[in-house]
């Protein structure tokens, strides 16, 4: 594991004593469906992985960067917060 992919993982699964791979998150991002059942593991990237360490997991993990953007978007419409990768 990069120590990208360590440094996300550490964020997202430690506050919430999960144990999810890099790539089953990397798939979460991607998917627009994370939104509307209120992954945590993915607003926990979206809101406290900072923007560049995002990016960087985004490129590493093959993410399609339009599909992170469009479930970026949804948590921050229902959440309120403005995420960085909201497009």
């Amino acid at each position: 594991m990069t120590s990208v992919e360590t440094q996300v993982m550490a964020t997202v699964n430690a506050p919430y004593g999960v144990n999810l791979s890099a790539h089953a998150l990397a798939a979460k991002i991607a998917d627009l469906q994370s939104a509307s059942t209120y992954d945590a593991s993915v607003f926990a990237f979206f809101s406290e992985v900072s923007p560049k360490i995002q990016e960087a997991f985004i490129v590493a993990m093959g993410v399609d960067i339009n599909l992170a953007h469009q479930t970026a978007s949804q948590f921050a419409e229902m959440s309120g917060y403005s995420l960085p990768l909201a497009a």
